[in-house]
């Protein structure tokens, strides 16, 4: 941890008893006025409006070498869902794996997952709250949990336990900063819906919950808004609820395709039988971040502890945003210009083995507490080709990042992502139950 000396550290213990305690900040506001700048921001908005509308238009689709929604370009709106699999029988599961695969396809493309029904006492196949709203950008990934493959007991229920990959099994171990809700933590199956429109998104979870009714039940759901990392060089860094650009050197579509295989794709040889080439690993956190806290914090504390310059998202040692760091590079007192206890120190590949993952989180807010502090924070998604080397060791050094006072993981969640939809084949993770 960073240490702090003097008033520094005296005001430091007093604002994190103050505001983790009993006491609470009163909100502090601004309002803009004026007619001028009400038509400004209108007219701007208006024309931004118009230039944006465009995303609606954007479809991906569902079939290819790997799903959607790991590697394709991050959207603003994320809804992910974790269900319980409530039956034993094998060719029930398929059933619904085929049906939720369908309706995932059509609603990607801006369909309805069924045509409208003449007859007025049957519910409608498409509960119809994103009719007309185009296809968003929709993305749907499914993965699989350890529970679906061995039940807590050790049942197989669907014969497929000696097709469970070691890497899954032995799950995500305790961390730092951890305060799990077991209510909210992995599921048998889980599916992230991404979007440029939250009601597409919305849409897309309030269909497939309701058609897995009587064999999935809905265990816990997540909304994110405002993505908090790019999957594509194209694509701007934007800022986590701290006001910093994090994970600005994550893999990216754009990096040579051998780069991907070794630390995002499942390669043959990783898995039993090979079942899941072309897949991936999909890794959750929920963490929760104390805003009121961290925002009493002066500029130069809050950079040393991310170890990046607040406005520019550039390294401390220099540079631009997309500079790697130097952690070398020292300042005019013979230290580090780069703290190594920093965020950017504890977690860059050169301190964890080379270990790289894919992004791709999100920011949440619900609302707040009693004592009328926000209650929000960070939705972490990583995607990775082996979690044990690429996203274990480096949560795992966590205990010593100076961020982590300011942090406390809530949820937790580990799921293997199966390969792409193949040209022949009716549903995703076909290839687990051949």
């Amino acid at each position: 941890m960073q240490t702090l000396t003097g008033k520094a550290a005296a005001y430091k213990i007093s604002r994190r008893g103050m505001l983790l305690g009993t006491g609470a900040i009163a909100a502090l506001g601004a309002a803009l006025g004026g007619a001028g700048g009400f038509k400004a921001g209108h007219s701007y908005g208006v024309a931004k409006a118009q230039v944006e509308a465009d995303v609606m238009q954007i479809s991906y689709p569902i079939r290819g070498t790997n799903q959607p929604g790991i590697l394709t370009p991050q959207q603003q709106q994320m809804h992910t869902a974790a269900y319980t699999i409530t039956t034993d029988r094998k060719e029930s599961l398929i059933r619904l794996l085929k049906q939720w695969t369908l309706a995932a396809e059509r609603m990607m493309n801006g369909e309805l997952i069924g045509q409208y029904k003449t007859f007025r006492d049957v519910p409608p196949d498409d509960t119809g709250e994103a009719d007309g709203l185009g296809p968003a950008a929709l993305t749907v990934t499914f993965g699989f949990g350890k529970t679906l493959f061995v039940t807590e007991d050790g049942k197989d229920r669907f014969g497929i336990k000696h097709k469970m990959p070691k890497e899954l099994a032995e799950g995500i171990h305790r961390m730092a900063a951890e305060k799990l809700d077991p209510n909210h933590c992995d599921g048998d199956v889980v599916i992230q819906v991404c979007s440029e429109d939250p009601m597409v998104a919305l849409h897309a979870i309030h269909n497939l919950t309701r058609i897995g009714f009587g064999t999935a039940s809905l265990k816990w759901s997540q909304l994110g808004y405002g993505r908090t990392s790019s999957t594509s060089t194209a694509q701007k860094t934007p800022r986590n609820l701290f006001g910093f650009k994090d994970g600005t050197n994550n893999i990216k579509a754009q990096d040579p395709q051998s780069e991907l295989n070794q630390h995002l794709w499942i390669q043959p040889g990783d898995t039993p039988s090979d079942w899941a080439v072309g897949g991936s690993y999909l890794c959750v956190r929920k963490i929760k971040q104390f805003m009121e806290v961290w925002d009493e914090l002066v500029l130069s504390e809050q950079e040393a502890i991310i170890g990046r310059n607040k406005i520019t998202g550039a390294p401390l040692s220099g540079g631009d945003e997309f500079t790697q760091p130097d952690f070398e590079k020292k300042g005019e007192d013979g230290k580090p210009l780069i703290p190594e206890d920093s965020h950017v120190a504890v977690v860059h590949p050169s301190h964890n083995s080379g270990a790289r993952m894919l992004r791709r989180g999100y920011n949440y807010m619900e609302g707040n507490d009693k004592l009328g502090r926000l209650e929000g924070g960070l939705f972490f998604v990583a995607y990775v080709r082996n979690p044990q080397t690429n996203f274990v060791p480096v949560l795992a050094n966590m205990v010593g990042d100076a961020m982590t006072e300011y942090l406390q993981h809530v949820a937790s969640g580990l799921w293997i992502i199966p390969p792409g939809l193949k040209d022949g084949q009716d549903y995703v993770g076909q290839t687990l139950f051949e």
